[in-house]
């Protein structure tokens, strides 16, 4: 759903990594990108293409050493990636108040959600255990759960609908769909295209940290 002005602009973004004794490693070149609000962007390319890199120049999480990010909204922009700001030795219940946070709402907001995250996680048995106990599914459904509870404005999707059992793939896929629906602006790494062409209106495929591609 394009507008006259994108949420986001980025120009001739690029992202370097220092390396000891090496040459730093450029992990995004010449991006050049718009972001519209009610959208659902796909991004895809091969590990190491820049997918994860990209979600955090959006995020606001990292700085381009190149080029500019142009931000026209003071919209919420908040990263949904496995074990985001959680912290393993605290039980499910603590890290649902910290990864709240990191994805930028209120404590008063999040306690009025707690219940309704753990209902949808299916892990209330083992909610005040510790985290770094959970198999890698229950991981995935709390993180998934808190995401779509505490969904910012711009909902930033790092590989999480590929996770999971059967069960949870559909119901996550489903969830989406909602958000999509209510015209929230998310924007999708994965590396199924199958996803991101039932999901996602546009697709940005990523090349070796360059743009190979920008429409499905």
């Amino acid at each position: 759903m394009k507008q006259s002005l994108p949420l986001i602009t980025l120009k001739n973004v690029g992202i370097k990594y220092k390396r000891r004794r090496k040459k730093p490693f450029w992990a995004l070149q010449n991006i050049d990108l718009d972001i519209y609000k009610g959208e659902t962007l796909g991004i895809i390319g091969h590990n190491g293409a820049g997918k994860s890199t990209l979600l955090k120049v959006i995020a606001n999480l990292i700085t381009p050493d190149e080029g500019k990010c142009i931000r026209n909204t003071k919209m919420r922009a908040g990263i949904l990636a496995l074990k985001a700001g959680f912290v393993p030795p605290l039980s499910g219940r603590s890290n649902i108040t910290l990864s709240g946070l990191f994805l930028g709402v209120s404590k008063e907001y999040i306690d009025s959600k707690t219940q309704d995250i753990i209902t949808l996680s299916g892990i209330e048995e083992f909610i005040d255990n510790p985290v770094n106990s959970y198999s890698a599914g229950m991981t995935a459904r709390l993180g998934f759960a808190i995401a779509y509870h505490c969904a910012p404005d711009i909902l930033l999707l790092d590989e999480v609908l590929g996770v999971g059992d059967a069960q949870f793939k559909k119901q996550s896929k489903k969830l989406i769909l909602e958000l999509i629906n209510s015209n929230k602006t998310v924007i999708l790494v994965s590396h199924s295209e199958e996803t991101v062409k039932e999901l996602c209106t546009r697709v940005v495929r990523l090349n070796k940290g360059h743009t190979a591609a920008s429409e499905i």
